[in-house]
């Protein structure tokens, strides 16, 4: 495989910043999947999943997308949720009812608190593309953005999630692209190329896999998901290779007092919006 798309397989959704340089081992998740019971809305105490054609706070799935990306975007490398360092910090630019989640693809294990009465939005496997990225994730115009984001996207397998031990259901419901979008990037910046990491204004279009959970019960609860970005022999290289993401996050729900601002919910929108 050449230098450049080693390079650039890192910036799929977490973008492979952990494993650009790594083959990783196919997820084998099959038997995890049969043998816990789906997650319906009628249970009680379960995790509520916003619906695929709903609006949560007056946003849909795609504008949530779009939020998710320019939070994720505007992060200072330094502790960025995408990488593994000690630094990792889970209130980092984080306010108001909705808090977001990414991380290294991992397998890896987070253990964090969310504050009570915070939903989660949670990005299981997705991509962007902008005008500040590199080549293969370079689009100059909205068009060029939402068609490359999309072949990517459309390189997404695999994917599921299992919240306390029971399967979502119907996932590719869960499938959801951007508008185009407006970020603004520091210096140095996630995605920034290696030899002149600056940031600066840029559009990007964004599509993948997305969940809103919320009501939850106040105390412990796991999350399993993932999903692998599969392509075929002559797409990225002679071979067929796979990128799996599989994270678990080991979550304590609880006030912690540090609420922040109410600046992405009903209370009024995200700065950089």
């Amino acid at each position: 495989m050449k230098r450049n798309t080693l390079q650039n397989t890192r910036k799929l959704k977490t973008k492979f910043v952990t494993s650009a340089y790594a083959i990783l081992p196919a997820i084998l998740i099959g038997a995890v999947l049969i043998a816990a019971r789906p997650v319906q809305a009628e249970d009680r105490g379960a995790v509520r999943i916003v619906p695929p054609n709903a609006e949560f706070h007056g946003k849909t799935y795609g504008e949530w997308a779009a939020s998710f990306w320019q939070w994720a975007l505007a992060l200072p490398l330094e502790g960025h949720p995408f990488l593994d360092t000690p630094g990792f910090d889970f209130s980092a630019g984080q306010s108001g009812k909705v808090w977001y989640w990414s991380s290294p693809d991992g397998p890896i294990t987070r253990t964090v608190t969310l504050p009570e009465d915070k939903a989660l939005f949670l990005t299981i496997r997705d991509v962007e593309t902008s005008t500040l990225e590199d080549p293969p994730f370079f689009g100059a115009t909205e068009a060029e953005q939402r068609a490359n984001s999309t072949w990517w996207a459309n390189h997404i397998t695999n994917v599921f999630c299992i919240i306390d031990g029971k399967p979502v259901q119907n996932l590719q419901a869960f499938r959801f692209s951007t508008q185009q979008f407006k970020f603004t990037a520091p210096t140095p910046w996630i995605f920034g190329n290696p030899d002149h990491n600056v940031g600066g204004t840029g559009t990007s279009v964004g599509e993948g896999y997305f969940l809103m959970l919320h009501a939850f019960s106040e105390g412990k609860h796991t999350i399993h998901y993932g999903g692998t970005f599969h392509f075929e022999p002559g797409e990225l290289a002679d071979v067929a290779l796979d990128f799996p993401h599989d994270v678990t996050i080991e979550l304590t729900v609880g006030n912690d007092g540090r609420h922040g601002e109410d600046n992405n919910g009903d209370g009024g929108e995200r700065g950089n919006q």
